[in-house]
């Protein structure tokens, strides 16, 4: 993980669980969140700003270094609405390049 340039700051992650308001994949509420990379750091993702999504501690080690859409679909969670929030909030938070 060390080689791997990781960008993001305390400022993002409080941003990100502002705008999500609970775990992203399952939307719980009123439960500590852990920083999850959507894209997993073992398939090449990075924490930051970009791949990160607050989950709650079960969605964070249900998902471990799985593919989220795969995953989502094995849980029953609402993989359309998850990837259309993490877009949306993304053009929120991640200026253009």
């Amino acid at each position: 993980m060390d080689k791997v340039e990781h960008d993001l700051t305390d400022d993002h992650w409080g941003a990100l669980q502002a705008a999500w308001g609970g775990c992203a994949y399952c939307g719980v509420t009123g439960t500590p969140l852990q920083r999850d990379c959507v894209l997993p750091i073992s398939r090449g993702g990075r924490y930051t700003l970009d791949n990160v999504v607050p989950a709650c501690r079960s969605c964070n080690t249900s998902k471990c270094n799985a593919e989220v859409t795969g995953w989502l679909r094995r849980k029953r969670l609402d993989e359309r609405t998850f990837l259309l929030r993490h877009l949306e909030i993304r053009a929120v938070l991640v200026p253009p390049a």
